[in-house]
This record gives structure tokens, C-alpha cells and sequence, in this order.
């Protein structure tokens, strides 16, 4: 056991963006999401047991390769509506976007990897995912299965 302490998730992420309406309405335009809390020039918005916040202020330039991965439960729309909302479209061979402001964006499908919402917050959510079988796999390899 190590005296360091250990990672065990990602509460939350801050992207800065350069305006909070027009930022809700790129991300509405695309996702479904609550919004948990607002307050002057941000956002937070609800993933359940984790939250994206948005804050105005955006100075630096685009993102090249710092990315985050975005879990969805269905991302077979979600290219599309991220073209229609003015994303810019990454050639990537993943599901790569960036954001009016330059940040970069990552898609993927919840039932496709090891990541895992428990029972109770995919309730809360109202959701009920599966796994494929290979992500199960890779549970089951780590003892989570």
C-alpha cells in the first residue's frame, strides 16, 4: 500500500469559454444535461455525481492535443448536432470536437469502456445502460467485473 494518496476520479472539469449564453446554447444544441448551479459569468451542468463547469474568461489559444473524454449513452447523433452547433469538426479517427473557444472534446459511448456510474447515480440520471461485452471484459480483468 502506498503512502501516497490514491486517484479515484474526476469530480469535475472547468472549460473557459467566452460567453455563457452562447456557450449554453452550443452545448444545448448538442446535449441533453440539467444545469446544477449558475452564478455571475458561470455554469455548472449536472452529470450526475460529477459536473462540467463553464466560465467566462477564455485567453489562451486552442487546444491541440489536452483534450477530455465526454461519456455519453448514445453518440450516434452526436458529430451532427456538434456540426450544426458550430463546432469545428477534428480528423482524428475518435469523436474529436472543438468548442467555439478551442476546446477540444472528446465523445464516447458509456456501454463501449470500463467506465462506471453506479446503480444508484444511473437511476438518479434515469438511465439504464449496459456494457459490451469487451468493456466487461475489462472490468472483470481489473476485479470490477
Amino acid at each position: 500500500m502506498s503512502d501516497k494518496p490514491r486517484l479515484v476520479g474526476v469530480n469535475h472539469i472547468v472549460l473557459e469559454v467566452g460567453d455563457i449564453e452562447h456557450a449554453m446554447a452550443f452545448w444545448h444544441n448538442i446535449f441533453a444535461f440539467e444545469v446544477r448551479g449558475t452564478g455571475d459569468g458561470h455554469v455548472f451542468l449536472d452529470l450526475g455525481d460529477q459536473f462540467i463547469g463553464l466560465v467566462e474568461g477564455k485567453s489562451q489559444p486552442a487546444d491541440v492535443e489536452r483534450h477530455f473524454g465526454l461519456v455519453v449513452d448514445d453518440r450516434s447523433r452526436v458529430m451532427a448536432l456538434a456540426e450544426q452547433a458550430g463546432a469545428q469538426i477534428m480528423d482524428t479517427g475518435f469523436m474529436d470536437f472543438r468548442d467555439p473557444w478551442g476546446n477540444r472534446i472528446q465523445v464516447v459511448e458509456y456501454r463501449d469502456l470500463q467506465f462506471s456510474k453506479t446503480p444508484a447515480v444511473l437511476r438518479g440520471m434515469g438511465l439504464d445502460l449496459d456494457k459490451t461485452e469487451d468493456a466487461r471484459d475489462e472490468l472483470r480483468k481489473k476485479g470490477m467485473g
